[in-house]
């Protein structure tokens, strides 16, 4: 089994997974091939806001970082701060990186938490920028231009742990 995880949304900052103590021995550049990324995961904790997500989409792509985790073991903890299996499933796809096709998990949405109507908070966003060393500039514009609602970040360990 694959020890791998793509992280699409706020797990694209490197700093948020090592402050909820997650592993990993690399990160590189990845792309999910024929799908979107939509920011319709309604949050538990603010149900006006919404995370990321991805969903079918013929010939788009979602760019993200690939980890590759330091155990199989680590993916528990991981389930823990994505609310899987309830928020999120987690499933074994394939992404692309420079080196080929990997194999990986990857959580989506679970439909009843699906809210097409909802905005992601500015200090949301944030994290998914603080990945941008693996993005192509397209794709921080397009990140960068995406419409959302301002929140004031949480500083320090706190804004890395959770969500505001």
């Amino acid at each position: 089994m694959t020890s791998c995880y793509f992280a699409y949304g706020s797990n694209m900052n490197p700093a948020r997974m090592k402050a909820r103590g997650l592993r990993f021995l690399t990160a590189e550049a990845a792309s999910l091939r024929g799908f979107k990324l939509v920011f319709n995961k309604q949050s538990h904790c603010k149900p006006s806001v919404a995370y990321a997500n991805v969903q079918q989409a013929g010939k788009c792509h979602v760019e993200g970082v690939l980890y590759t985790l330091a155990s199989i073991d680590e993916l528990r903890l991981m389930d823990h701060f994505e609310g899987t299996p309830v928020r999120y499933s987690r499933e074994c796809m394939h992404v692309h990186t420079s080196s080929g096709q990997r194999a990986t998990w990857i959580y989506l949405a679970n439909p009843a938490y699906i809210n097409n109507a909802l905005l992601p908070e500015s200090s949301y966003l944030a994290h998914l920028l603080a990945g941008r060393e693996f993005l192509s500039s397209e794709y921080i514009d397009i990140l960068t231009g995406h419409e959302s609602v301002y929140s004031e970040p949480l500083l320090g360990e706190q804004g890395l742990l959770r969500n505001a």
